[in-house]
C-alpha cells in the first residue's frame, strides 16, 4: 500500500507541476487525480491485491490518468489557480512523506526480525 500511495503521490505532482507550467497558456484546463482512497479502492479488490503485473485482474487495473479540473476560469479560459495548486503540491508532499516513513518503519522491522538492527 506504501508503494501505491508513494506512485499515486509522484503521478498527482507531475499533474500539479503540468498545471504550473501551463498557469498562463490561454485555455488550458487544470489537471488533478482523484484522491488516494478512491484510487486504490478502484484499483484493488477487497479480496484480491494485485501487487505484480502477472497477477489475476491485473489486465484491468487501469492507470492513473489525471481528470480536468472545473472552476476557476479566468478571462482567458484557463483555470489554474496558483494558490490552489500549491495547497495541493504540500499536500501530496505529506502524503508522499507519510508513504516514505511507512516503508522505512516496515524496513526496520525486517531488520529487526532478522537481528541486524538499525
Amino acid at each position: 500500500m506504501a508503494q501505491a500511495l508513494a506512485t499515486h503521490a509522484g503521478t498527482r505532482m507531475g499533474a500539479i507541476a503540468q498545471n504550473v507550467a501551463h498557469a498562463d497558456s490561454p485555455g488550458y484546463k487544470a489537471r488533478d487525480l482523484p484522491d488516494f482512497a478512491t484510487t486504490y479502492a478502484d484499483q484493488y479488490d477487497e479480496n484480491l491485491r494485485i501487487t505484480r503485473a502477472g497477477h489475476l485482474g491485473a489486465a484491468g487495473a487501469a492507470p492513473l490518468e489525471a481528470v480536468v479540473q472545473r472552476g476557476g476560469d479566468a478571462p482567458n479560459g484557463n483555470s489554474v489557480s496558483l494558490e490552489a495548486e500549491m495547497v495541493k503540491a504540500a499536500e501530496v508532499r505529506q502524503q508522499h512523506d507519510m508513504a516514505l516513513s511507512i516503508y522505512r518503519s516496515s524496513a526496520d522491522m525486517v531488520k529487526l526480525a532478522l537481528g541486524r538492527g538499525r
